[in-house]
Parts: structure tokens; C-alpha cells; sequence
């Protein structure tokens, strides 16, 4: 039976104008408006679509709803909270949720690290950890160390800091004249001749982190703030670091007296089977931020952790002097913070992280049973991250991964991500067997019926 594509006029609107209403975030509006797309519940690992259908949610959220939609103890965490406070000014005056949810994040954090200050999104938690960067310098007595790297292919959100030091073209592109100046970039990692097919982290590729000894060598190690790197790149296709190659990255920081951050805003809190990815490969940088994950999605809230250090450095002139002007309005908001101590809660009692670890070669195997198809170029993976990378149509690249997202969508009942020809896969922690086979047994039904 053929399922219904949508009904001739959507509920949008009658009038094109509201259609036009709301400008939405990262989307083709053009081609969206000629057939919604419209969610209208979620519950567990399932969408209810606004024709009624229920679609399997392949992306968990946008790698952000580990433990399934509408957890109920979240949700119950945030109405008694909205009905307690709703909202606390957050400049000279604290609530004790938000210091409990620092104390647990410091807690589970690798040693060493021994405060958080709370933002409202990855790109926010991003841009603070720059701020941050630059403020310790200075307090230390380096106020020339300026400058940031980051890496090609790398997303790092998408205010002026984060795209400065990202490596997305299509993000920088417009913006490019008045980014950040300063910032130099990485090589990415993917070489598909030497790397393809990886299971888990590439053997190739390594090396590449000794660019940073040629960037110091060209401005002088000392001049530089902070490197700043996803440890797996997630938005760009999934890059999961070659074998070495973070390590390598600190012994050049430490040797230079550079910061080293890693954005853990898509790896934390269970995506690799630990709480921070920096846990996962021993590796443990400077800062951390955060965000996504960490209230399960629910509302909106980033975290920037940071090593005792850095907070001491700070800590610096008059007692009644702000020692950071730096802050927003909804920081450590009191509904986010009751959010986010339930989810840290559920993934404890439920043994989340334990779980996603152990789906791990399931995920693998499932993901990686699709390459032998003629359509697909590469297929990465590492935790519950995957892509599949697909040979692009000639002269359209992008339409291949596009049709695939809105066929998985009308035809097979699933939410499935694309950036470009790249499908990315984010499932949730507490999966099943069964529902990572069955993700891409639908993808592969896709793939067989598109050009």
C-alpha cells in the first residue's frame, strides 16, 4: 500500500506568508514548503508525524536525545521545577540546582577538572571557552597569546568565535570577511584511498597532527591561545581520529604552553560509552565543553568545564571585582539545571553508558552492512556515531543524500540526517539490537529504490 506523501494544502497555512514566518535553522525553506515536513509529538525512540504516522527517530533528536523522547523522569524533574521557579537571575545571585548540577558535572569529569559555567548551546559553550582561553593568557602574563587553531572539517556551532575557528566551507562562506582574524586550521583527517571502510579508528593519519608544530613554528608557539578540535567530528560526516593522533596533539600543546580544548558537545555524556570521549581515548585537555546530551534535549544548555587552573588563574584582583565579565541571561537557568541533573540521574540508574557501549559492534556491524552497495563511497564509525558517504549524482552533489532523507521520511516512516551526499547516524543509547538492524535495512530499501 502506498503511504500518503501529504495532503494538498498543509497545515502551515492557507497563505504563503506565514509559511515564510518562521525562518527555520539549516534547512532548504524553498523545497521544505512545497511539502512539510511536520512533527507533532515524540515519545521514547519514536516522532508522531502531522499525518499521523509514527517515524523511528535514527538521529536520537540531533545527537542530542540519548535516553528517547519525553523521558519521563525529565519531564516530571521540569514540571516541578517550572512550578517552583521558572527563572532566577543568574548575575550576583545563584539557585542550589545550579551548583549541585556543577559539583556532578566536575564529578564525572577526567581529574583535574574542578568548575563549570553554564551557557545555553553549543555554540555559546564554544565561544566561552575561547573567551575563557584569552582571559587565563592574560591573567598569566601572556597577553600576546592571541591566536586559536582549529581544524578543517571541523563545526564548532555557529557564532563568530565557532565559525572562526570551524572548517565547514558552507558555514564560513558568507561570513568569511569578518570572522575572527588569527586562527589557523588543521588538516582534516579523511583520506578516503588510505582510510575508507574504517572500522572504528583509522590506522592512517596520525602524522597529521605534527601541522601544529608548523604552525607554531611559523607565529611562534607563543603566540598561540588555544587548539581547539571535536575529538570525533561529528557534523562534518563522523571523523573519527586516527589512531595517536590525540595524544599527539597534547604532547605539542604541553610543549608550547597552549590550551587545548576539545568541543564534546555531540561526544559527551554516553555517544562513545563513557561520560566525555576524553575518558575514551586518555587523552584530557584543558576545557570541555558541552551541551546537547546533557539535558537529553530537553531544554536548552551548555556547559563549559574547565581544569582547576584556569578558574585559579582568574581569581585575581579586588574580592568585589567581577573576575570574568562574560555571562548570559539564562545561564544555569534553574528549569535547564532540574533538566539536566534528571537526565545525569537516569543515565546513572539506568546504566546508559554501559549500554551504549555494548551496542557498540552492533552498531557496527549494522552500519558497515551496507558496503557493499554500488551508491556508497565510504561508511565511518565509532561509539553510536556513524555516516555513510554516498557517491554523488554528477553535476548535483547533495541531491543523493537529500532524496534519501525525504524517502526515509514518507516512504519508510524514519528520521534520517543528511549533511550533503553524507547520511550521519546518531542512534539512541538505550537501543535495542533489533532497532540498529532495522535502521539500515530501511536506508538500504532507500538506496536500492533512488538513482
Amino acid at each position: 500500500m502506498t503511504k500518503p506523501r501529504i495532503r494538498s494544502r498543509s497545515k502551515l497555512s492557507d497563505h504563503d506568508n506565514d509559511r515564510n514566518a518562521h525562518w527555520m535553522p539549516f534547512t532548504s525553506l524553498r523545497d521544505f514548503q512545497k511539502a512539510p515536513r511536520l512533527l507533532t509529538s515524540a515519545q521514547g525512540h519514536y516522532y508522531i508525524s502531522e499525518d499521523g504516522r509514527k517515524l523511528y527517530d535514527s538521529f536520537s533528536g540531533l545527537w542530542t536525545s540519548g535516553v528517547g523522547h519525553c523521558h519521563p523522569q525529565i519531564v516530571k524533574a521540569v514540571q516541578e521545577q517550572v512550578a517552583e521557579m521558572d527563572y532566577s537571575i543568574g548575575f550576583q545571585v545563584g539557585h542550589p540546582k545550579a551548583f549541585s548540577l556543577a559539583e556532578r558535572l566536575v564529578d564525572m569529569a577526567p581529574d583535574g577538572f574542578s568548575s563549570a559555567f553554564f551557557t545555553n548551546s553549543g555554540s555559546e559553550s564554544v565561544d566561552t571557552a575561547l573567551k575563557i582561553a584569552i582571559a587565563y593568557h592574560r591573567a598569566k602574563g601572556n597577553a600576546q597569546r592571541t591566536r586559536f587553531v582549529g581544524r578543517a572539517r571541523g563545526y564548532h556551532g555557529v557564532n563568530f568565535g565557532g565559525m572562526s575557528v570551524g572548517g565547514i566551507a558552507p558555514n564560513r562562506k558568507v561570513f568569511s570577511p569578518v570572522l575572527l582574524p588569527g586562527v589557523d586550521h588543521l588538516p582534516h583527517t579523511l583520506n578516503l584511498k588510505k582510510n575508507a571502510f574504517s572500522k572504528g579508528l583509522p590506522n592512517w593519519g596520525g602524522h597529521l597532527a605534527d601541522e601544529l608544530e608548523n604552525i607554531c613554528a611559523l607565529h611562534d608557539g607563543s603566540n598561540i591561545a588555544a587548539v581547539i578540535v571535536e575529538p570525533i567530528s561529528g557534523s562534518t560526516g563522523v571523523l573519527p581520529p586516527p589512531i595517536g593522533y590525540l595524544k599527539r596533539l597534547r604532547q605539542i600543546c604541553d610543549r608550547h604552553g597552549i590550551l587545548l580544548i576539545f568541543d564534546e558537545v555531540i561526544t559527551a555524556f554516553g555517544r562513545v560509552g563513557r561520560a566525555f570521549a576524553a575518558d575514551r581515548f586518555g587523552v584530557i585537555p584543558d576545557m570541555i565543553t558541552t551541551a546537547k546530551g546533557l539535558t537529553n534535549g530537553t531544554i536548552p544548555m551548555g556547559a563549559v568545564l574547565l581544569k582547576e587552573g584556569i578558574y585559579d588563574a582568574l581569581m585575581t584582583g579586588p574580592k568585589r571585582t567581577i573576575e570574568l565579565f562574560h555571562g548570559y541571561t539564562y545561564s544555569g537557568h534553574p528549569v535547564a539545571a532540574a533538566a539536566a541533573l534528571a537526565t545525569l540521574d537516569v543515565y546513572e540508574t539506568e546504566n546508559i553508558f554501559e549500554h551504549s557501549k555494548s551496542l557498540e559492534p552492533i552498531f557496527e556491524e549494522a552500519i558497515h552492512s551496507l558496503s557493499d552497495h554500488p551508491k556508497v563511497l565510504d561508511i565511518r564509525n565509532f561509539g553510536l556515531m556513524g555516516a555513510i558517504e554516498l557517491e554523488p549524482r554528477e553535476n548535483a552533489p547533495g541531491e543523493r543524500g537529500f532524496d534519501v532523507h525525504k524517502k526515509c521520511y514518507w516512504d519508510e516512516d524514519m528520521i534520517v540526517r543528511n549533511g550533503g551526499d553524507i547520511l550521519q547516524f546518531s542512534p539512541f543509547l538505550n537501543s535495542r539490537p533489533e532497532d540498529l538492524e532495522m535502521i539500515f535495512e530501511r536506508v538500504r530499501k532507500v538506496l536500492d529504490s533512488i538513482d
